[in-house]
């Protein structure tokens, strides 16, 4: 399985968006950040807009596995304009991609890219309680929970925990190098 993280191109956004955005019901909507209830762009308007940060931007990479498309990794300050606290996320779009080691791979080379990119020495990732496979893919990778701010993320009648995550760059050279 080989794993490539590119940006995405403008002759590839309607194969994006027909693979990330077709079914606003598609599963991984019910894992990341679900209580958001953000409402997925219309074609037209993805595919036309000249001001569509999935084009061409480097925090936002698609990830292929052996030339297909399945999710996407991405990058956000969380303290713009300072721009010295950098998150990651991740989506695998297609479910029946899940649970083959996509997302570890791909992970792995994002924050390995991102630690060669910014100059920044920690990197994290903010998810939440009921998401138990990032939980579990966090923890796998090595990062350290740093954070569980508790009952803030209202979904389906219940309030679950917001779990952050996160490396130093010198701890993530000596996990890559063991």
């Amino acid at each position: 399985m080989k794993i490539t993280l590119k940006m995405l191109q403008r002759d590839e956004l309607s194969d994006f968006w027909d693979l990330a955005f077709s079914n606003p019901n598609a599963e991984w909507t019910k894992w990341n950040g679900p209580y958001f209830h953000d409402k997925l762009p219309k074609k037209a308007d993805f595919i036309s807009s000249d001001k569509n940060n999935y084009l061409n931007n480097p925090f936002r990479k698609v990830i292929w596995v052996d030339d297909q498309m399945v999710g996407m990794v991405f990058a956000y300050y969380e303290d713009t304009p300072l721009n010295k606290w950098l998150d990651i996320g991740i989506s695998i779009y297609q479910h029946t991609k899940w649970r083959q080691g996509i997302g570890k791979l791909a992970l792995t080379q994002w924050i390995t890219e991102l630690f060669n990119e910014v100059q920044l020495p920690h990197i994290g990732l903010t998810t939440w309680s009921g998401n138990y496979r990032m939980l579990a893919l966090s923890e796998s990778l090595g990062l350290k929970k740093e954070a569980e701010v508790r009952k803030v993320r209202y979904w389906q009648g219940k309030y679950w925990d917001s779990v952050k995550y996160g490396v130093l760059k010198s701890e993530w050279i000596q996990l890559i190098n063991s």
